[in-house]
């Protein structure tokens, strides 16, 4: 008795390797949630994340806007807009992180989910 085999062990497992289409797919998912993203943003955050590298990927366990800012000032201001990002990304998907990323030897990047955004409501 000691000894249990498990039949639905390898139906339960991640597959080893991606397909083509499950590549294409994700990648499908991830510019299909930023054109939603960038286009229920306003004129303030669009000028803003014009001046950065971003982008939307997903991991397998959450999506995450990622965000590149050309200079402190500018990570400043994304770091102020904050809550009304994730608002906006929480609209679109409940299970999301933003991640605020400063020029390298800047700092370290900021990243916050969606589902935290009760507790910085209550700060704001």
């Amino acid at each position: 008795m000691g000894n249990k085999y498990n039949f639905f062990q390898n139906e339960d497992s991640h597959p080893v390797q991606l397909t083509s289409a499950d590549i294409i797919l994700r990648q499908q998912l991830e510019n299909s949630v930023g054109k939603y993203f960038y286009s229920a943003c306003d004129r303030t955050l669009r000028d803003l994340l014009s001046n950065c590298r971003w982008y939307v990927k997903n991991d397998g366990s959450a999506l995450t806007l990622v965000v590149e800012c050309p200079d402190p000032f500018t990570n400043w201001q994304l770091l102020r807009k904050m809550v009304p990002m994730a608002t906006l990304l929480g609209d679109i998907v409940s299970s999301a992180k933003i991640r605020i990323c400063p020029p390298e030897s800047e700092g370290m990047p900021f990243e916050m989910r969606v589902d935290e955004l009760a507790v910085y409501r209550d700060r704001h």
